[in-house]
C-alpha cells in the first residue's frame, strides 16, 4: 500500500468506524481513537519520516508546505471523499514527523444531537451583542457547541458573521446570515493580522477559533465593548478558571483595567467536559453556564472569582448551571452511570446528596432508594 493510499483509507476508516482522532507515529501501527480510547489498526507500523511526508504530501495547502520545515508544526484541514473535514495537525517528536487528525463530521451539529441544555440556544438567541466563551478541555467538544450556535444565528438572522478558524473545521452554507469564513495561513498571516482589521468589515458577529494570547484576548473584548457579537473558546476547565486564564495574558498592573471591561462585555462563560455515557462509546457533555447578571459584573470586578460557584450554584432559575447539577440530571435521566459520574465530580458529596439515592453500576440502573 502506497503512502497515499494509506492516509487515504485511514481517513474513510475514521468516518466508518466513529473515530474521533487519528494518531500517525513513526514505529507505531495507525491509532484510532473511538469513543474516547485508544485502538491500534491492523495495518503495519509507520517506517519512518519520509512515509509520513508522502502521506500528507498532496494534503498540505501547498503556500503552507515549508511552514513545517521551519517552525516543527503546522495546522491544515482538508475535505474527505465522504464530506467529512478533517483538522490535521503535523508535528516534530525527537526529529521524526508524526501527526494527529482530528475528524469533524460534515453535518453541523444542532444544540440536540450534542445533547446540550436549553440555555446555550436561549442565550445564543437573546444575545446580539457582548462576549460568549466556550470553555473546556482539549476533546471537551468546543468547536461543535460553536458550530451549533454560529448555525442558529446563520438560521435566523440577517447579519453579517467573520470567522477567523486555525483551521476552519465546519463550512457554513449562508442561509439567512451573510458568512465569511478566514483560515489562518491561507487567508491571513496570524489571529492578531485578521482581528487588527476585522472591524473595518462590518461585521455583527466574530468568530475566533482559539483565544489564546493577550492581542487575540484583547481584540475579542475592545470587539464585544463596541456593539459586535464576539464567541470563541478557551482551554480551561471551568468558569472560574476561565477567568485566571484571561488574567494570565495580562501584566498584572492592567488587571483592573481587564476586570472592568470583562464585567461590561462578558455575557456568558460555557464550560463542558465529555463524560462516557451508558451506551457504549458515546460520550454526553456535562455543562456549567455562568451568566453576567449585576451580582456576577460585582464579583468579576471585585476579583472574587471564588464566589462564581455559589452564585451558579444559587442562580438555576435564570439558566446557570453547575457541573454538579448537570451530572445529576445526567445520571436522572440514565445517559451516564453513577460511579462514573462520581469519577468526574467535583465534589462528590454535593452529587451524592443531589441525585438523593439514585445509584447506578456497569450492568445498568440498579437501585433508587428514598425515591417516591
Amino acid at each position: 500500500m502506497t503512502p497515499k493510499e494509506m492516509i487515504e483509507n485511514l481517513l474513510v476508516g475514521m468516518t466508518r468506524f466513529g473515530a474521533s482522532d487519528l494518531h500517525i507515529k513513526v514505529g507505531y501501527a495507525p491509532t484510532y481513537r473511538v469513543g474516547g480510547h485508544l485502538r491500534n489498526v491492523e495495518l503495519p507500523k509507520i517506517p519512518d519520516t519520509s512515509y509520513v511526508r508522502e502521506m500528507f504530501k498532496d494534503l498540505i495547502p501547498e503556500s503552507r508546505s515549508n511552514e513545517y520545515d521551519s517552525h516543527g508544526d503546522l495546522d491544515f484541514s482538508v475535505k474527505g471523499s465522504t464530506g467529512d473535514r478533517y483538522r490535521i495537525n503535523v508535528f516534530r517528536a525527537a526529529t521524526e514527523m508524526h501527526a494527529a487528525v482530528r475528524r469533524v463530521q460534515s453535518e453541523i451539529p444542532s444544540f440536540e444531537s450534542l445533547q446540550l441544555p436549553k440555555i446555550y440556544e436561549e442565550s445564543i438567541h437573546k444575545t446580539h451583542d457582548g462576549l460568549i466563551l466556550v470553555s473546556g478541555v482539549t476533546g471537551s467538544g468546543k468547536s461543535s457547541s460553536l458550530a451549533a450556535m454560529l448555525q442558529h444565528i446563520n438560521e435566523t438572522r440577517p447579519v453579517h458573521v467573520i470567522t477567523i478558524e486555525d483551521p476552519v473545521e465546519f463550512v457554513f452554507t449562508p442561509r439567512t446570515a451573510i458568512i465569511s469564513q478566514r483560515e489562518i495561513g491561507i487567508d491571513i498571516p496570524d489571529y492578531a493580522e485578521a482581528l487588527r482589521y476585522v472591524v473595518r468589515q462590518d461585521p455583527d458577529v466574530i468568530f475566533i477559533g482559539e483565544m489564546r494570547d493577550k492581542e487575540t484576548m484583547l481584540a475579542a473584548i475592545q470587539s464585544a465593548e463596541t456593539g459586535h457579537l464576539v464567541m470563541g473558546s478557551v482551554h480551561c476547565a471551568d468558569a472560574a478558571q476561565t477567568f485566571a486564564r484571561i488574567l494570565e495574558f495580562f501584566p498584572h498592573e492592567e488587571h483592573d483595567f481587564i476586570r472592568s471591561s470583562l464585567a461590561n462585555s462578558l455575557s456568558a462563560i460555557m464550560c463542558q467536559r465529555l463524560i462516557p455515557g451508558i451506551d457504549e462509546g458515546s460520550r454526553i457533555p456535562a455543562t456549567e453556564v455562568l451568566l453576567n447578571n449585576s451580582v456576577v459584573k460585582d464579583k468579576i470586578r471585585r476579583g472574587e472569582d471564588e464566589d462564581l460557584p455559589a452564585i451558579i450554584a444559587q442562580s438555576t432559575e435564570e439558566g446557570m448551571r453547575s457541573f454538579t447539577m448537570s451530572l445529576g440530571e445526567l445520571i436522572e435521566k440514565e445517559k451516564i452511570y453513577y460511579d462514573t459520574a462520581m469519577q468526574y465530580a467535583p465534589s462528590r458529596e454535593a452529587l451524592a446528596s443531589q441525585v438523593k439515592g439514585i445509584k447506578t453500576s456497569a450492568q445498568g440502573l440498579v437501585g433508587r432508594m428514598g425515591r417516591k
